[in-house]
């Protein structure tokens, strides 16, 4: 019915101001409707009357009618119908009904529409210019614009028609966008850069333009060769579709792709969030299979997985660490980011170096139309940002800023110590995108973040990131295209303590990597879709050194040798359409990783658990002697199998190689974690995940329905012996040791993504088990027990109801398992020595977790010709005020052990936030 509408809407013309105009005289309406909705309202008329109607479901999702008509005109019926809402009627000759929420509707046309232009004497030509290169004399959706005309006719009848979808406003490229032709229906969605490409038979198209928040788009094409057609969209500010969610129409259906999850950044920041920052990170966790490592922590399990475990890449450059002030912020400026997207499973091939997910944050590229700017004041951060244009419509520049002041908020506490307590954060962001010409664009993206704080100690920490990357984009031909990406990204932390003089000291650790990857796509016709390429990576450690701070310090100084390793892949994937029902994903992905020199290796007894006190030689490598090699193939596979056109089935899965670890000893991530890389006894880590799921559309659509399974193992990944010591540790193989994992679990989604009322309700059963059993060392007798990570219930409400184009509310219902906790259970001496003696590991739990946040939006008032736009939210985190555990700790007070609860958000936090755009 969709389809049948959209085609139906180009036979008439938006003008005027008069409600129903061009009705027909008809048979009148009869009947009575109590309470239904408008499309079945619709169906009732249709099967008593020769008029049938045309409407986007979308735009009546909402829409209950209540009437009884006795022998009325259908103008009249409608009049009555649609009262209260922005909804318009026409009736043709033809007697067919078109709805609509445009402000009047014209059911002829004006004469000489589709009179041809005059032709372009100048340049002997028709007049064609580039689609979104100055304003054509007839609108776009008419023209009719020749591809290739002129040139040599393509072997095979099948020409390749690509160009890129920008927004008509900013000039930004539109990611994500379904690019598609209909009879047969061919298409394809646009990359990152908001590039396409459509493998067809010489002829004439209708090009289709769709994504969500985007005005639909139509081109009329003549396609004799292969040739570019740019697209310009514009945004869909009807009141119904302004909220966005996660998607694009039919994705989650059509799409080979599963386990896959992608935000935009309006619904980001429609969210509630803790102190009134919208939060990309905090967004992340209200999705299925992903889980939450603490309050008040932007740390993320994905499945199961360790936190480690998760590739987070802003514009290509890894982040370690994306999180500000012990994990309440995230790392990422909203005002900066374009989209995220989330792979739990069917990782593409071209990803690699982490087993449980990749993270993908895009930044807006900037502009390209005119200078703007934005601004937000929040109670304990500010945040700026400036865009424009560096050549108009040619390149654009994006230079953001936070800054936090929270010392005033420390200063409120009643604990004495914490009124002396410091804490503070700021980070940078600059993007700059130039064109040099129709095949080549390059991209520079560079990132800064310093966190300091000091609390209720005389310790100081320190923690900073650095990332870069240099993007050159390629079009050899409408074929082929490639990518060249060059990164650079470092995490550096340290403490300090000088309050004692005589122990001053100061902890550094450093972390630099160093990348560079090749990516190239070949459309070979309109079934395949091949990538391939290959990426190197050089990691370079210092793991740790403490000095002594001051003359009078007898700290001595320890250092630990540096590490440095290399990872290299090749991999090449192809997405192939077998059958009009039937779609696969196949890649492979080949990683080989070395450790290499300067360095002392250590050579223990066999057969026995490593110690110190088993050591038995030393063996020292030079610079750049490889130390350790490991390898092996990585594959990747998956398969939709569609139903029916609104649901599927889809199957995955693949195997993932990690040649870096996390050394932590809270399951919560710190800025003292430190990372290291696999080595001689050190294994990397490998694993393999199989899923299957069934997925489902609902009206048109608009409601979404899905449900998943997976199976996850795991090998080779770092747990730790008791007492283990992770800092400054000359032989760590001692105190870590290999463990196994399994994982399993079902996530249940049902969402609805348009529509004043949207959002969405998740349920995730799932479970992550851990054993340590090896012929030198058992963790609980060798047998499977709960990870750090395993909560096996989890629900997450997600709701937005939009009450008018400036009033807005969002509420969050947060519910999870508690986390396995391991407890003292008795207390015994030894050489007249207090000892407890403790469980097995994570034999407790802590309790259940429950949180309901929520937030109203208010928009200042939507006049074109204003000098700045504003808005303020208004929201309250942890509504219900419950003290949710973030960790149990116990403590031994005169011969008593006594066990703590810390909440770090005990009671409710209201928050108010001011935001402007100039």
């Amino acid at each position: 019915m969709l389809i049948i509408y959209r085609l139906g809407f180009l036979l008439i013309l938006l003008s005027g101001a008069l409600r129903g105009y061009g009705q027909q005289a008809g048979p009148p309406i009869s009947g009575q409707f109590e309470r239904v909705r408008f499309a079945e309202f619709a169906r009732r008329v249709e099967a008593a009357t020769p008029y049938r109607f045309f409407y986007d479901a979308a735009d009546v999702d909402s829409l209950t009618i209540s009437l009884n008509a006795t022998g009325q005109p259908l103008a009249e019926v409608l009049g009555q119908a649609l009262a209260g809402s922005k909804l318009q009627f026409a009736v043709d000759a033809a007697r067919h009904v078109f709805i609509s929420t445009a402000p009047a509707i014209q059911t002829a046309l004006p004469p000489g529409y589709f009179t041809a232009p005059a032709p372009d004497v100048a340049a002997g030509r028709p007049e064609e210019p580039a689609a979104g290169a100055g304003a054509p004399s007839r609108p776009a959706a008419t023209r009719l614009y020749e591809v290739g005309r002129g040139q040599a006719a393509p072997a095979g009848g099948r020409a390749t028609l690509t160009g890129r979808v920008r927004d008509a406003r900013t000039g930004e490229p539109v990611v994500g966008a379904a690019v598609f032709v209909e009879g047969p229906v061919i298409g394809t969605a646009t990359d990152q850069f908001g590039a396409y490409a459509l493998t067809l038979p010489v002829g004439r198209y209708t090009v289709n333009v769709r994504g969500i928040g985007l005005r639909n788009a139509r081109r009329q094409v003549q396609l004799f060769a292969s040739g570019p057609l740019d697209v310009e969209v514009e945004q869909d500010i009807t009141p119904l579709k302004e909220v966005v969610v996660i998607g694009g129409q039919d994705q989650n259906v059509s799409s080979t792709r599963m386990g896959v999850e992608k935000l935009d950044i309006k619904q980001i920041k429609q969210l509630p969030s803790v102190f009134g920052e919208a939060d990309v990170l905090r967004a992340v966790l209200l999705l299925p299979g992903v889980k939450s490592i603490g309050e008040g922590s932007t740390g993320f399990s994905v499945r199961g997985g360790n936190t480690d475990q998760n590739l987070v890449l802003f514009n290509d450059a890894t982040i370690y660490n994306p999180a500000h002030l012990f994990g309440f912020f995230s790392a990422f400026n909203p005002d900066a980011v374009k989209s995220v997207e989330l792979y739990k499973s069917a990782i593409p091939a071209k990803y690699g170096g982490r087993l449980a997910s990749v993270l993908d944050v895009e930044t807006r590229e900037g502009n390209r139309k005119k200078l703007a700017s934005s601004a937000g004041i929040g109670p304990l951060t500010s945040r700026l940002t400036l865009e424009g244009p560096l050549v108009k419509d040619k390149g654009s520049f994006l230079v953001g800023g936070r800054t936090s002041y929270s010392d005033w908020l420390l200063h409120l506490a009643p604990d004495a110590s914490l009124k002396k307590s410091a804490a503070s954060f700021y980070d940078l962001n600059a993007h700059l995108s130039y064109d040099l010409d129709a095949r080549n664009s390059l991209y520079a993206t560079g990132y800064v973040s310093r966190d300091h704080f000091r609390l209720a100690s005389d310790t100081t920490f320190e923690y900073r990131n650095t990332a870069a990357s240099v993007k050159w984009q390629h079009g050899f031909s409408s074929q082929l295209a490639g990518v060249l990406t060059g990164t650079y990204s470092r995490y550096a932390l340290s403490n300090s303590s000088d309050q004692n003089p005589v122990s001053a000291s100061r902890f550094a650790y450093a972390l630099n990597q160093t990348g560079l990857r090749a990516d190239l796509t070949y459309y070979r016709d309109a079934r395949h879709t091949v990538t391939f390429g290959g990426s190197s990576t050089l990691y370079r450690i210092a793991p740790g050194e403490r000095v002594p701070l001051g003359d009078n310090s007898l700290t001595k100084t320890d250092v630990l040798g540096r590490e440095q390793g290399l990872e290299s892949a090749l991999y090449a994937a192809d997405h192939w359409d077998a059958t009009p029902r039937l779609a696969l994903d196949l890649g492979l992905r080949y990683s080989l990783y070395n450790a290499l020199g300067p360095g002392l290796v250590n050579s223990y007894l066999p057969n026995v658990s490593r110690s110190e006190s088993t050591i038995t030689g030393v063996t020292n490598y030079g610079s750049n002697q490889i130390i350790q090699t490991y390898q092996g193939p990585e594959y990747r596979l998956a398969a939709r199998y569609a139903l029916t056109p609104s649901s599927s089935l889809k199957a995955s899965a693949g195997r993932t190689r990690q040649y870096i670890h996390q050394l932590s000893n809270t399951a919560a991530m710190s800025p003292t974690d430190t990372w290291k890389l696999s080595g001689r006894y050190l294994r990397p880590q490998v694993g393999d995940q199989f899923a299957l799921g069934y997925y489902r559309n609902f009206r048109q659509n608009t409601i979404e329905a899905s449900v998943e399974g997976y199976f996850k193992t795991t090998r080779d990944f770092v747990d730790y012996k008791s007492g283990a010591v992770l800092i400054l540790n000359h032989h760590i193989e001692t105190d870590v040791l290999n463990a196994r994992g399994r994982a399993y679990g079902v996530e249940f989604l049902l969402r609805k993504s348009t529509g004043r009322l949207n959002g969405w309700l998740s349920y995730t059963y799932a479970r992550t088990l851990v054993q340590v059993n090896t012929a030198t060392d058992q963790v609980n007798g060798g047998r499977y027990y709960p990870g750090n990570y395993d909560k096996p219930h989890e629900a997450t409400l997600v709701g937005n109801y939009r009450f008018s184009r400036r009033f807005s509310t969002s509420m969050n219902v947060n519910y999870s398992t508690g986390r396995p906790i391991t407890l003292p259970l008795a207390k015994y001496y030894v050489n007249n020595t207090l000892r407890l003696l403790y469980s097995d590991r994570n034999a407790y739990r802590v309790p259940d977790y429950f949180r309901v946040d929520m937030s109203l939006n208010i928009e200042g008032n939507h006049k074109i010709h204003k000098p700045f736009h504003s808005s303020w939210t208004v929201g309250v985190y942890n509504l219900t005020g419950r003290q949710n555990p973030y960790s149990v700790y116990y403590k031994s007070q005169n011969g008593t052990i006594n066990g703590y609860q810390l909440s770090i958000f005990g009671s409710p936090i209201p928050t108010v936030t001011y935001n402007v755009r100039f």
